[in-house]
């Protein structure tokens, strides 16, 4: 999401693209300038830059119009020849919207045609008014939970069909069309409306910074992370999700801050990345400039640490910790003036850095995905599936490809990290989902195998049923029983569709996962830690019973095993306890955690990614504690959501729910205890702490539990 308060330059945006009118080759090198930010628009250096984008215009909330104060009017007026005067050849856009964009106006904007048209007229209008080459849409808030996405793709066509218009009835060259977007599509196939934005934009911004920020985190790290082999939060993997959604590589613009943050450490004798830390240092939000953090290196003599991993500069003094994005030349005891010396050395150290991760990560996955072509294309594999998994049936290509319509897009039921999903007609009239692989997915053959040899020996039925398997013409595809309802996520982030499951339905949901992970943990002869459980992993049959989806991350216990230590961190953000994320331990815990966020999810119908309260500054789990804990628990809730009639209530499950979301994995019931909770009326639930992740520790807690070097994942896609 677009920081509110933003530098000169926010990004040095650079990136191989084709231009929608002119249909020809070129690059994009970028920045923006914030109205409200203290550099004169004389002061900015436009021969750095090809294009540079005015920000923010907002939206009046009774015309819908393009809306100017008469302060930011007079600036962007002059700004196209301002910027000029250096550069004649600079491209000019105007940026509207931005982070502090008014939600509701944006989202009644984009409802209505009259109103979609009133605020299309009047860009095109004011950019031509004041000599703006091309025009954005920098809508940070945009919730793809209702018809936001929708209404957008259609916004984003009328917008280029009045452009073309335009253009053709004057002499005017046409106006660029582009939009400003998280550095990931989101959480589901609903999210960004790839396909329009293919289509109708010029190119697309992807928003490669503020992964963490001092306001949100009570840890230290690297807000804009190229790379992260333990997570999904950087910038390579939103590259690939981007990627893997449909958006073509040559429409993406890479955005890059020009700024770093400032936190204050809990202990300035932990000041890695990953440290305790109480907020924000040095300015309110903790964002701080290149230049001033060079200055404050050269005031105080800071040692500048680098961290090769994250592509990160950091530094201490006292209990102020520095990060800014970087590159390692080799000289770390030296202040950070030898490493950050300008601007425009910045964004070069910055794009070289990038360069060279991007493109040694997409030669370790080429090496990996190869190593698994060679273990899929050898016959014994295939046989070895089949000794371990008899029961399971082997399909050969061509039968699924007839049977998906040559993996038609009419077929295709949604999209996740793994790849697409298909619905297929077998020859003998049975309706199944075959999950294939994506060229692009960063998963692969172990999770493929893992899926395979794991889910054939699992029998439930609150469990999916894996029917066989395809490693046909270097294929990795895997066959289901047909889940006609979709995916949980599906009704309840909808406004629309959520009434459809009132709470007797709810419960009924509630209970076949709880006895789903009850079978999983205790009742059969192997003990499966999930690792992956979410909405989007909770499956519907035609009568809306539940079935947990998706083993690729799974792992076997023993039966006598508590819990296990690993260095890779899988999962989706949200979901993944403190200990996994911290010590990359997991146990039986972990899945009675994710449970229960699952359970707030459905008695709630929020989005965990999401912020809520008053100043829209809590977590999910904070904000359920903070009206549980206040006695507004029912505020919480769905209010479409009747308890009246069911011996299982709200409120209990609100209370058991925070329960096993708490900090400490030893605090938390097991899935046997959850279960007897629910179902028993008289049985006593404890008073639970503070969540984990919690903005504040509680008061009688020693330990302040945070993230270490590993961080949890942002969006898994799957």
């Amino acid at each position: 999401m677009a920081p509110k308060r933003v530098m000169l330059a926010v990004f040095f945006v650079i990136y191989s693209l084709k231009f929608f009118p002119a249909k020809s080759e070129t690059w994009v090198k970028g920045g923006y300038w914030y109205s409200r930010s203290a550099l004169p628009g004389l002061r900015i250096n436009s021969a750095l830059y090809t294009h540079l984008h005015c920000a923010f215009a907002d939206v009046n909330s009774t015309s819908y119009e393009l809306y100017l104060s008469e302060s930011d009017e007079k600036k962007f007026s002059s700004f196209t020849d301002t910027v000029k005067q250096k550069n004649p050849s600079v491209v000019t856009l105007l940026s509207i919207g931005g982070g502090d964009a008014n939600y509701s106006t944006f989202s009644s904007m984009m409802s209505n045609s009259s109103f979609r048209k009133s605020f299309i007229d009047s860009s095109i209008r004011t950019a031509r008014l004041y000599g703006f080459q091309g025009l954005e849409l920098g809508w940070a808030s945009a919730k793809s939970s209702s018809d936001d996405m929708y209404n957008m793709g259609v916004l984003f066509e009328e917008w280029r069909a009045t452009i073309k218009l335009e253009t053709g009835n004057s002499s005017h060259a046409q106006l660029i069309l582009t939009a400003a977007v998280r550095f990931q599509p989101g959480l589901d196939s609903r999210s960004f409306p790839v396909e329009a934005m293919e289509r109708y934009l010029d190119w697309v911004t992807v928003q490669a910074f503020d992964y963490y920020t001092p306001q949100r985190y009570n840890f230290t790290s690297a807000h804009a992370a190229l790379y992260d082999p333990t997570s999904n939060v950087s910038t390579d993997y939103g590259i690939s999700a981007w990627i893997s959604r449909g958006l073509s590589a040559n429409k993406m613009v890479l955005g890059l801050p020009f700024y770093g943050y400032a936190w204050t450490l809990a202990n300035p004798a932990e000041n890695g990345i990953g440290a305790p830390a109480t907020g924000p240092a040095l300015r309110t939000g903790g964002a701080i400039s290149y230049k001033e953090i060079r200055d404050y290196v050269l005031e105080y003599g800071a040692n500048v640490k680098y961290n090769a991993t994250h592509v990160v500069n950091y530094c201490t003094v006292g209990s102020t910790w520095i990060s800014q994005e970087g590159n390692n030349d080799g000289r770390n005891k030296r202040p950070l003036s030898a490493i950050v010396l300008s601007t425009s050395a910045a964004a070069i150290l910055l794009l070289g850095c990038f360069l060279i991760y991007y493109f040694w990560i997409r030669k370790l996955k080429s090496q990996a995905n190869e190593g698994s072509k060679k273990r899929i294309n050898d016959p014994s594999a295939a046989g070895d599936f089949n000794s371990n998994a008899p029961n399971l049936i082997t399909y050969n290509f061509y039968d699924i490809e007839a049977a998906t319509d040559r993996f038609s897009f009419e077929n295709k039921l949604g999209q996740g990290g793994y790849g697409p999903v298909y619905k297929a007609l077998l020859p003998n009239g049975q309706e199944v989902a075959v999950k294939k692989l994506s060229k692009t997915s960063t998963q692969g053959y172990e999770e493929f195998r893992n899926e395979v040899m794991l889910t054939a020996k699992l029998q439930h039925v609150n469990l999916v049923r894996l029917l066989g398997f395809c490693t046909d013409r270097e294929e990795q595809m895997l066959i289901y029983e047909y889940m006609p309802n979709k995916s949980l996520d599906y009704y309840l982030f909808d406004p629309i569709r959520r009434c459809i499951l009132d709470w007797r339905k709810r419960v009924h949901i509630i209970e076949g996962i709880t006895q789903g992970l009850l079978y999983l943990q205790e009742y059969s002869r192997l003990t499966i830690i999930h690792r992956d459980l979410k909405a989007s992993n909770i499956l519907l049959d035609e009568d809306m019973k539940p079935k947990i989806s998706d083993f690729g991350m799974a792992r076997i216990f023993a039966k006598d095993e508590l819990e296990v230590n690993t260095e890779r961190v899988v999962g989706t953000y949200g979901y993944i306890p403190p200990e996994y994320v911290k010590r990359g331990i997991y146990s039986t815990k972990s899945d009675v955690y994710s449970f229960e966020v699952l359970l707030l999810q459905i008695i709630s119908g929020n989005r965990v990614s999401l912020f809520y309260g008053l100043e829209e500054n809590l977590s999910l789990l904070d904000y359920a504690y903070e009206l549980w804990k206040d006695g507004k628990g029912t505020d919480f809730m769905d209010p479409s959501l009747d308890d009246m009639n069911s011996s299982c209530k709200l409120i209990k499950c609100l209370q058991i729910a925070l329960l096993c979301v708490q900090e400490n994995p030893n605090d938390r019931p097991s899935m046997l205890e959850v279960f007897s909770m629910l179902k028993n009326e008289t049985f006593e639930v404890m008073s639970p702490k503070k969540p984990a992740f919690s903005i504040q520790a509680d008061g009688d807690k020693e330990t302040i539990f945070t993230f270490n070097d590993t961080t949890i994942s942002e969006v898994s896609g799957r």
